[in-house]
């Protein structure tokens, strides 16, 4: 199995380099993104035989890399999970990219990056070594941003990369220093001897932090956060889902191999800040998606706070294992890989479902589209089930995950430490709002963009998309419905993964009656996906039958509800704004929100004007401020291109002293 998935990774990134040298024609692109779908394919299939035969970690070691290393792969229950995750969403990615690369005007500029980029994330997954994994890891994130620049000529796009270029320069560098303090004085970077070796538990919680600001900067965590909302939106869109929904998940990856499996045991008051960090991002990143007015934008923040609600699963994991509780610990750890994996198919979906619109009416603001149901039936139909699931709404795949999540919030009073027991409730709040927000969110979404009339002429003439990318669409949305009626079969699968994590995995759920889902026992709470779609089935078939049988037939005809302005312009039509005002107003100190109305003169026959804006408080608190402060200094150290030749020796002197003074404290 470890061969095969190392040649499949070799083969992507060869894939890579090969694409680099093709003839710029639609039969090449078609090529690239074809053999990209079949490796992840392969991938795919490869994980889930891993996992159902709960097979042993094999590993391999290749002749390459540092010499005194070499390359360690290494393929266990974890990493082969989220191989499934990659395998399925770059797939899905590739074959939507096959119809989607047609209306590219520049593919020379994605395809030798695309296919390199899925090897480098097959290749963190499966690194068994510090090295290794920092090398895939840093390719990842160049390849990334080479994709996010595809569309160089926009400044908007320039812009973009050159944040999420320093932010994932920062990370790494962040991640380098944890596995600097995991391999010690020794300096052993196989993860073997990590794992081994012992450490203090104030250690172990220094490097959780610093993967919570390595891992967290590349995953969406605030306040790191500020490259997504950003470069998502400016990559391609099947780049956009590949990033969102696969990319964001090898960080978390990376957060759960270190911080449950490398590192050891964490003391107990270190997962008061996971728990907090992620309930807080949860609720900070839907409020953003509420109010955005770009539709891809609004997808990016909802994927910071996906990966909010990840974190908090996560949390609770570790405040359950360190309880020594494993059942409790599998539990929030289930909800956690179980969202990553919901996650990763319905967000994909909706950045495909967004590239469609943008491809079949040329626009991304929301309050420019309007009534492209009639005129993308099938588009709209995938759509409607990408919401639904995003929105948690049973009998959906998003609502299974955040069900496990809230079922382990309320068994947080088992906890014996009273910090725990009154911050887990209230972190269970804030996701609960995270939840009514979302719902929010994607009627919105779903109402401006599908429904009522076109607001402008290119919404007006929009067509449906070709069929490739239907049928990656369909392949998801599909996902995201067996995922919702039949969770127990998933959960079972992914049990080996929870028990490297935690040590512990809930009982079987495949052979209930009913598909029903018993976390814990049958007294305290169970879930059938399966009886709540056959039941909205009945009742909702039942009442549309009890309508038609009990309506009179006769036709009658009256003057539409104009809501109060008889005009018939599109533009009296409720939009994004306008939806979502109530709740702009009410979170308007947290979101900077401001509202201007121009009204003319007396006599003065122009319109008046009403303008909205929210804005980001990390970024101009934090980060402005931080690159004021970087442009000043840079400005005076620009003095030292002028020195002597003295003092430049002088200055390397002293940087050569003070590195031996460092080595000498840490040996």
């Amino acid at each position: 199995m470890i061969g095969l998935a190392a040649s499949l990774v070799a083969f992507l990134l060869a894939l890579s380099l090969a694409a680099a040298g093709l003839p710029r024609v639609p039969a090449a692109s078609a090529l690239v993104y074809g053999a990209s779908a079949a490796a992840c394919g392969l991938l795919a299939l490869l994980a889930i035989g891993v996992l159902a035969a709960a097979a042993a970690p094999a590993g391999m070691m290749l002749p390459i890399g540092l010499p005194w290393l070499g390359a360690h792969l290494r393929l266990d229950a974890l990493s082969s999970l989220f191989l499934l995750l990659l395998g399925i969403g770059g797939g899905a990615a590739s074959l939507y990219a096959i119809g989607y690369g047609r209306h590219d005007h520049a593919p020379e500029r994605i395809l030798p990056f695309f296919p390199g980029f899925l090897g480098a994330m097959a290749l963190v997954l499966m690194a068994d070594d510090a090295f290794t994994f920092l090398l895939s890891w840093e390719v990842m994130s160049l390849l990334s941003w080479a994709l996010v620049l595809a569309h160089h000529r926009d400044e908007q796009t320039r812009r973009a990369s050159y944040i999420y270029l320093v932010m994932a320069g920062f990370g790494t560098m962040t991640l380098l220093l944890a596995f600097g303090l995991m391999a010690g004085s020794g300096g052993d970077y196989a993860f073997g001897a990590i794992r081994a070796a012992g450490r203090s538990e104030a250690l172990s919680a220094v490097v959780l932090v610093l993967m919570l600001i390595g891992a967290g900067s590349k995953a969406g965590l605030m306040p790191l956060h500020v490259w997504l909302p950003v470069a998502h939106p400016a990559a391609p869109s099947h780049v956009s889902a590949l990033m969102s929904g696969v990319m964001t998940k090898i960080a978390i990856y990376g957060f759960v191999r270190v911080v449950f499996d490398l590192v050891g045991p964490l003391p107990w008051w270190i997962s008061p800040l996971v728990i907090l960090v992620g309930s807080v991002t949860a609720v900070m990143g839907i409020l953003h998606a509420v109010n955005d007015g770009d539709g891809k934008r609004v997808l990016a923040w909802s994927t910071i706070e996906n990966v909010g609600v990840i974190f908090a699963g996560l949390g609770l994991a570790l405040a359950f294992r360190a309880a020594a509780m494993p059942g409790l610990a599998a539990l929030a750890m289930t909800a956690a890989l179980v969202h990553a994996l919901n996650h990763m198919a319905f967000k994909s979906l909706l950045f495909m479902v967004a590239g469609a619109v943008l491809n079949a009416a040329g626009r991304r603001d929301l309050d420019a589209l309007g009534g492209l149901i009639h005129r993308m039936p099938v588009t709209a139909a995938l759509a409607l089930v990408g919401v639904t699931a995003i929105a948690a709404l049973p009998p959906l795949n998003g609502f299974v995950s955040e069900w496990l999540l809230f079922q382990s919030v309320l068994q947080s009073p088992e906890l014996p430490w009273p910090a725990l027991q009154f911050l887990v409730p209230a972190a269970g709040g804030l996701l609960a709002l995270t939840a009514a927000l979302a719902a929010a969110a994607f009627v919105r979404f779903y109402g401006v963009v599908f429904l009522g009339r076109p607001r402008s002429d290119a919404a007006a003439a929009a067509g449906e998309v070709d069929r490739w990318s239907l049928g990656a669409m369909a392949g998801l949305a599909l996902l995201c419905i067996l995922a919702g009626v039949l969770p127990g079969l998933l959960i079972d699968l992914i049990g080996p993964a929870v028990a490297t994590a935690t040590g512990g995995q809930l009982a079987a759920q495949g052979g209930n009656a009913w598909a029903v889902l018993v976390p814990l026992a049958e007294v305290d709470s169970s879930y059938s996906g399966l009886l709540v779609m056959v039941f909205i089935a009945l009742s909702g078939g039942a009442a549309a039958w009890i309508v038609h049988r009990i309506a009179s037939r006769e036709l009658r005809r009256g003057p539409a509800w104009d809501c109060g302005f008889p005009a018939a312009d599109p533009m009296t039509q409720y939009g994004a704004g306008s939806f979502a005002q109530p709740l702009r107003r009410a979170f308007a100190p947290i979101l900077a929100a401001r509202e201007t109305v121009l009204m003319p003169p007396p006599g003065d026959g122009a319109p008046a004007r009403h303008a909205a804006s929210t804005a980001d408080l990390a970024w101009r608190h934090l980060y402005a401020p931080l690159v004021t402060w970087i442009g000043a200094v840079t400005l005076r150290a620009n003095a030292l291109q002028f020195l002597t030749i003295r003092r430049y020796l002088g200055l390397v002197f002293g940087a050569l002293i003070l590195l031996l003074v460092g080595l000498a404290i840490w040996n």
